[in-house]
């Protein structure tokens, strides 16, 4: 087995990712496979972080789409992102995983509020940190909380685990013909207005120099792959 080429990650998850074939919620075995994939990675002493999403609970902009005040939809799509990210340190801990829940907006009964300085101690602590809540602010996606974080951490890449195996010309469940890229710059990601993440979290990623990996998560060892260097996904640089 190759050595780690990262050293220190940021994984983002969307929260449809922890619904597994059900059409709401969390299914607790698909948590556990994540959560094993990541103690994986974990054992091969790189550092990992994750951000999580919300949708597979309450989604802000859909709601405000049919008419809620959009920061009040916003609010409670990072509460769901909370529930997530309380769910997946469960089953890393079940894992023998070590793990903290920093969150951007403060409830310290449940997580730690978010503190910089404190989540890279974490990290080089060995310890699995999920941040939950987005940046805390509405108007934001957890993908741009995803850039964000990974930038305050100085991770070296962005792991976004989808449910399709890279970035295509079009989208590979509609389009038969699409085909997949092996490697996509940030401009092209823009100027073809690929779906991988919005365009705050690209020019966040771009402006930092941050590459971007997109693979298929429902594949377990995926992450581990990844990690050691093998051809899997999408890298957006």
């Amino acid at each position: 087995m190759s050595s780690p080429v990262y050293k220190r990650v940021l994984l983002k998850l969307s929260g449809e990712a922890l619904m597994g074939e059900q059409a709401f919620g969390v299914d607790p075995a698909v948590a556990t496979r994540i959560a094993r994939d990541i103690g994986e990675v974990q054992q091969l002493g790189v550092q990992t972080a994750v951000v999580i999403g919300g949708g597979n609970i309450f989604r802000g902009i859909a709601a405000s789409a049919k008419g809620m005040e959009r920061a009040t939809a916003d609010y409670m799509g990072m509460l769901a992102t909370v529930i997530n990210a309380l769910a997946l340190q469960d089953a890393l801990e079940k894992s023998g995983v070590p793990v903290r829940v920093l969150s951007a907006i403060e409830m310290r009964a449940v997580a730690e509020p978010f503190i910089p300085r404190r989540a890279v101690r974490h990290l080089e602590k060995g310890r699995v940190v999920i941040f939950a809540a987005g940046t805390g602010n509405p108007y934001f996606t957890t993908d741009t909380a995803a850039a964000l974080r990974a930038a305050e951490m100085r991770a070296d890449v962005i792991l976004k685990g989808t449910k399709v195996d890279g970035i295509y010309t079009a989208d590979p469940m509609i389009d038969k013909g699409a085909r997949k890229y092996d490697k996509i710059s940030y401009l092209q990601v823009l100027e073809q207005q690929l779906k991988v993440m919005d365009a705050t979290a690209i020019s966040l990623c771009m402006d930092n120099k941050l590459p971007i990996v997109v693979f298929n998560l429902r594949q377990a060892g995926n992450i581990k792959r990844v990690i050691s260097g093998e051809n899997v996904g999408t890298t957006v640089s």
